[in-house]
């Protein structure tokens, strides 16, 4: 099933000031992030990000935080976002059935979120490029056991190309033009 942007929504989770050095390739996470909420703000694809116990793991990084609609993060104390009601609520609003999720870390947070989401009844992509584990044993160990529970593995440039649907258009050529590399 193709991915559909009046569809989508992105779910940025927890890529904080004090957890984001540890990611491996965490700069290259944080870029494809980056990245894909740009392509969304663009497509007018809503956002919602969330802060583990901002207190102890800081906020969102910069580069992110700085694309974040000013009510797009919400605080959570469970690791799976879906248990936290606030977000429920969010996404119960924005009545979107395919949530493209991004973020830290892929084998606690984002697996448990999307397992609990795909339970729910969402579909659930997962950005490989935008999401990250401090071990790359433990986020490809995540992305296997979510794609057998039945998400669905992609990369930013499939993300957008699907958003996009095809050439020619002033919104392809709009965003083609800022493609970021």
């Amino acid at each position: 099933m193709l991915i559909n942007r009046d569809q989508s929504l992105v779910l940025l989770i927890d890529i904080q000031q004090r957890l984001a050095p540890a990611i491996a390739d965490g700069r290259e996470v944080e870029n494809s992030a980056a990245w894909v909420l740009q392509v969304a703000l663009q497509l007018e694809v809503p956002i919602v990000a969330t802060e583990q116990y901002p207190a102890g793991l800081g906020h969102t990084v910069p580069v992110l935080a700085e694309l974040l609609p000013d009510d797009a993060v919400l605080e959570k104390m469970h690791f799976s976002a879906y248990k936290e009601t606030a977000v429920r609520q969010r996404l119960v609003e924005l009545e979107r059935q395919q949530l493209i999720l991004l973020g830290t870390e892929a084998h606690v947070c984002v697996l448990q979120t999307a397992l609990d989401c795909i339970a729910a009844g969402y579909q659930v992509y997962l950005v490989d490029d935008a999401v990250g584990s401090r071990d790359p044993i433990h986020k490809q160990q995540a992305l296997n056991r979510l794609q057998q529970a039945g998400a669905v593995i992609i990369n930013r440039e499939m993300l957008a190309f699907e958003w996009l649907e095809c050439a020619g258009t002033d919104t392809f050529k709009r965003i083609h033009q800022g493609w970021i590399r």
